[in-house]
């Protein structure tokens, strides 16, 4: 043995087992390689290792200008008869690989990459012995090789008459996978072929010039490659370049960083601009090895944290680390329990760069403190939802000022804000709900008030008091409209009238001003710092109650449909001959009242002479005819024909909305028919209405510009019908009504302002409320009805106007990037409403069964993300086919079901009082829920309540407390993966 190898045997006597096989030097080489990374991250050192510290280091600078999104090419060296060599594109990466599929001529789906382990090892010895040039300058790829090749002789790694013959290899010709014409694919098939017959044998031994087979500047096809439209602006290349020559003893191998980004002519599929590039040339009969240490580099590139090493890295122990903390998050499946050959498919949420690098950082700190208490600061729905526009200033009015103050720099940017196509779909659709919503709530309010307020007045309160509240609002996303809760107090308050025989508008008119007068000292004492109590638990619980009143009212309105249209579920074919209706002149049993209807319109004397037989069905009821038959009273088809457009607008308007995540038809196009998905699905079913023919009830919007009951003016007068002191008596109704508007408004309020929205231009709680106020004197004076914000449809609203990332890389799903928070949408939709009485003649066309399935779709869509459905599913669901939810993995089944069952017992006790006469005290009980939660702490841990719902506010000593108290999970391990998730909403209502 050579004095040599017994040094080395002896610098790796600690760190290899005795063998009594012979292994070959370089097997002993790589085995002490990993057995030492092994030993600096291993469980038997109480110190952190070197590549953890240094990482630390490197994600603790300062991190701007931030780094690019990468896009990475694997390029191989081919040869072609053994005359010709070319460099041919065969995978590329932008977060996932893709890799070109020979057989079928295309790219496959993009799919998340396997490497066996070995390569990445290999991948580690070739950044330690290879050539490494940091911030390199140079304009142009022969530079670069030059620059590259010089520096491996000079390290002794390539003799120098091998110069010539690795320019060369490195210079050949790129041919890149992209989609032609079929023209342009029979002219390339054809200069291949008359190229093929002039080739001639392949000779290394080139002049010194190194003929550059590459253009300088990026080739026609590769301007027109219509894939860089999904690559997002800004990015930048990485090129690895791998192959096998025959004559090389050992690997060729570098990695180089340009310190300014370059277009390297038509080296890359599309004309980005290169920072990285990876060489990698060795001996024969090792192409396979070649083609995965590739795949490794290009791998490790996308990762976002190496990504963010190689851009710092300043030394070669510095990418070493970054493979080292890569190889630590590896997961290896074992070989024969999966299939190598099947591609995972993109997860659709990405593990969280912040979360790694807090796992990073946190394991640091985990060795540094050798085993002290490392607190969580964030944990799933226990921080509490407190804004900055609810923190208390002291002062008079003082969170109204600061609201003020807040908005007034956004102002004239809610209006060019709106400069989208987005927006007319936005608009579109909420104009038809909010006419729907006035239409049917104008309804049952004139039902309810004996038309002291019905549609006419619906209409021209939603347009005033809406287009004011979205011009000078804290939050012109809120659609203000009728709700079913001030919908239940107007009908108490108009039969206590009727009973109490006090004048309804004049006792109502007072109660509005009380109301408003309470809403004003609320917003001069910064009140709204109180719905900071409102948890997921009582926003859940009212926006749930909300969304079951619009199913429930839209069915009970296909239901009274029906029964005016009947169905003769009697028919018998057989005596269809016997069946008939016919008009027959009055008998004496007729009602006092039908005779004065008949005398206004016929003379007695005329009676006699009428041809009763002859007259049509609304001829004969207007001279008071009467109808004989059996099929006198049904209707044929109109009532299935109405459920038909209600079922069908409500399914087409889901599967529409839904078309976007669909593989049919461009991107673009998908996301043009999600956007005008409900405007489609009305056009649609108006459509099959005129088709199919039937007189099916259809929109009627006033013409005229009159109270609907003759009896009323539009002014309410303060004194004269009632008692004087009614004024007085009129502040214990009032106080009601103002925690109903408090409770409905703020709610809607809170859920539209939270952090999943990602609302940049802040919220106005005050200024809100401030205005509701107003409003709210302004209607009671005009005997319109009361608003706030409806929230469903400001749900709606808001959820049209999400924007997402325009670029997503192949396999990702794309980012929600906000809302386009303006006026504008909102402005024209109460516009809209106020010209709809000139717009009677073209909404007359529209079937009322359409605008109900709207009302349904609305109503389920809003429940369909409220984490309590997900939970009642649970009841319902075996444990083995549950799903992955994370709080099921912290909190016990029994307490999710109580906790699910407290809500379901809180719901219904709320629909009830709402449907019976003991709605008065409904304003109380949704006032209550707060109370409900906090009594809930007696029966839940608080463990158990910050995974199921929000912190409630605490004493500062015992938050302090409780910070200080809190320490690393047992069971962290376990759950680490949930490092890398964002905290989920806590509500998130998807609507349109």
């Amino acid at each position: 043995m050579t004095p040599e190898e017994t040094k080395e045997l002896l610098r790796h006597k600690t760190e290899e087992a005795p063998s009594d096989c012979a292994c070959k030097t370089e097997l002993q080489s790589r085995n002490s390689l990993i057995v030492s990374q092994a030993v600096n991250r291993g469980i038997f050192t109480s110190h952190a290792s070197p590549a953890t510290k240094r990482i630390c280091l490197i994600l603790g600078e300062e991190e701007e200008p931030k780094t690019p999104l990468l896009f990475t090419e694997l390029d191989e060296l081919f040869h072609v008869n053994e005359k010709e060599l070319h460099w041919k594109e065969t995978a590329r990466w932008i977060k996932f690989e893709e890799k070109v599929e020979e057989g079928g001529e295309r790219w496959s789906k993009p799919h998340v990459t396997t490497l066996p382990l070995h390569s990445l090892f290999e991948l580690r010895t070739c950044i330690e012995r290879g050539t490494l040039l940091f911030d390199l300058e140079a304009s142009n790829f022969k530079d670069i090789l030059e620059t590259v090749v010089n520096n491996e002789i000079t390290n002794g790694n390539l003799k120098t008459v091998l110069k010539e013959k690795v320019m060369y290899v490195l210079l050949r010709n790129h041919r890149h996978h992209i989609k032609k014409s079929r023209m342009q694919t029979m002219v390339d098939l054809w200069r291949s072929v008359s190229c093929a017959n002039k080739s001639a044998p392949l000779n290394y031994n080139t002049t010194a010039d190194f003929t550059n087979d590459i253009s300088v500047n990026p080739l026609q096809e590769q301007l027109n490659n219509k894939f860089k439209k999904q690559i997002p602006e800004g990015a930048e290349a990485t090129n690895v370049l791998v192959g096998e020559v025959d004559f090389l003893d050992k690997p060729f191998v570098a990695f180089v960083r340009l310190k300014e980004a370059t277009i390297l002519g038509a080296l890359t599929e599309i004309p980005l601009p290169t920072r990285f590039l990876f060489i990698l040339l060795g001996p024969k009969a090792k192409a396979i090895a070649y083609h995965q240490i590739g795949r490794a580099v290009a791998t490790l590139l996308t990762d976002e944290l190496f990504h963010i090493v190689a851009f710092k890295a300043k030394l070669r122990e510095d990418l070493l680390a970054g493979i080292d903390k890569f190889l630590d998050e590896v997961t290896v499946l074992p070989p024969g329990k999966w299939d190598p050959t099947l591609r995972i498919a993109p997860p659709k949420i990405l593990p969280s760069l912040h979360k790694r690098k807090s796992a990073y950082s946190h394991s640091f700190k985990v060795h540094m403190h050798k085993g002290s208490h490392i607190h969580h600061e964030e944990r799933y729905g226990s921080s509490l939802h407190v804004a900055e526009d609810l923190k208390r200033t002291g002062k008079l009015f003082g969170g109204l000022i600061n609201d003020i103050k807040r908005k007034a720099p956004w102002f004239a940017s809610d209006f060019y804000d709106a400069l989208n196509l987005q927006c007319l779909s936005a608009v579109l659709f909420i104009y038809l709900a909010s006419v729907t919503n006035a239409i049917t709530f104008g309804g049952i309010l004139g039902d309810a008030t004996d038309n002291m307020q019905g549609i006419i007045e619906s209409f021209l309160g939603t347009a005033i008091a809406g287009a004011v509240f979205c011009l000078f609002s804290g939050q012109p996303l809120t659609v203000l409209g009728s709700t079913g809760p001030v919908l239940v107090f107007e009908r108490l308050l108009f039969n206590i009238s009727r009973e109490s025989a006090l004048d309804y508008l004049e006792f109502r008119l007072w109660i509005g001003i009380w109301t408003a007068f309470f809403c004003l000292i609320l917003v001069a004492t910064e009140a709204s710092y109180l719905i900071q109590y409102f948890t997921r638990f009582t926003e859940e619980g009212f926006c749930t109650l909300i969304s079951f009143i619009f199913i429930h009212d839209a069915f009970q309105k296909m239901f009274q449909l029906a029964e005016n249209y009947p169905i003769n579920s009697g028919y018998n074919n057989n005596r269809v001959t016997l069946y008939h209706c016919s008009c027959s002149p009055p008998t004496d049993n007729v009602t006092s009242l039908f005779n004065k209807t008949t005398e206004a319109l016929v003379n007695s004397s005329n009676m006699d002479s009428v041809n009763w037989s002859s007259l049509t069905k609304k001829d004969c009821l207007k001279i008071g005819g009467q109808l004989v038959g059996e099929t006198c009273d049904y209707i044929p088809d109109i009532a299935l024909i109405s459920f038909i457009l209600f079922f069908g607008t409500f399914v087409c308007s889901m599967s529409l909305k839904n078309f976007k995540t669909s593989r049919y038809f461009p991107a673009a196009v998908r996301k043009l028919i999600s956007d005008f998905s409900i405007i489609l699905s009305i056009l649609i079913f108006c459509g099959v209405d005129v088709l199919v023919g039937v007189d099916t009830p259809k929109l009627i919007v006033p013409s005229e510009l009159k109270p609907t009951n003759p009896q009323r003016e539009w002014f309410v007068y303060p004194f004269g019908r009632n008692e004087w002191w009614m004024c007085f008596i009129a502040t214990v109704p009032a106080l009601l009504v103002t925690i109903l508007v408090f409770m409905d408004q703020q709610i809607t309020a809170l859920i539209l302002n939270r952090k999943e929205h990602k609302l940049k231009k802040g919220a106005g709680f005050h200024l809100d409320l401030f205005w509701i106020a107003i409003l709210m004197i302004l209607t009671s004076f005009t005997g319109l009805p009361w608003y706030v914000s409806a929230t469903v449809i400001s749900l709606a609203h808001i959820d049209s106007l999400k924007m997402e990332t325009a670029k997503s890389a192949p396999g990702v799903e794309p980012t929600f990037m906000g809302v386009r928070e303006q006026r504008v949408t909102g402005l024209l939709v109460f516009i809209l409403i106020g010209l709809s009485l000139c717009l009677a003649p073209i909404l007359k066309y529209i079937p009322m069964p359409v605008l109900f399935g709207i009302f349904l779709y609305m109503g389920v869509s809003a429940l369909s993300s409220v984490q309590f459905m997900d939970r009642l599913k649970l009841l319902f669901t075996p444990a083995k086919h549950q799903p992955d939810l994370i709080y099921l993995r912290h909190v016990p089944l029994r307490r999710i079901h109580l906790f699910t069952l407290l809500q379901v017992l809180c719901l219904v006790l709320l629909w009830v009082l709402k449907s019976t006469a003991a709605a008065i005290i409904f304003p109380v009980m949704l006032l209550a829920l707060v109370g409900i939660r906090k009594a809930m702490e007696c029966i839940f841990s608080r463990h158990d309540l910050s995974w199921l719902d929000d912190a409630m506010p605490e004493k500062e000593n015992k938050v302090l407390e409780e910070k200080t108290d809190k320490s690393i999970s047992s069971n962290e391990s376990e759950d680490s993966e949930y490092l890398y998730l964002q905290k989920g909403p806590d509500i998130n209502i998807s609507v349109n």
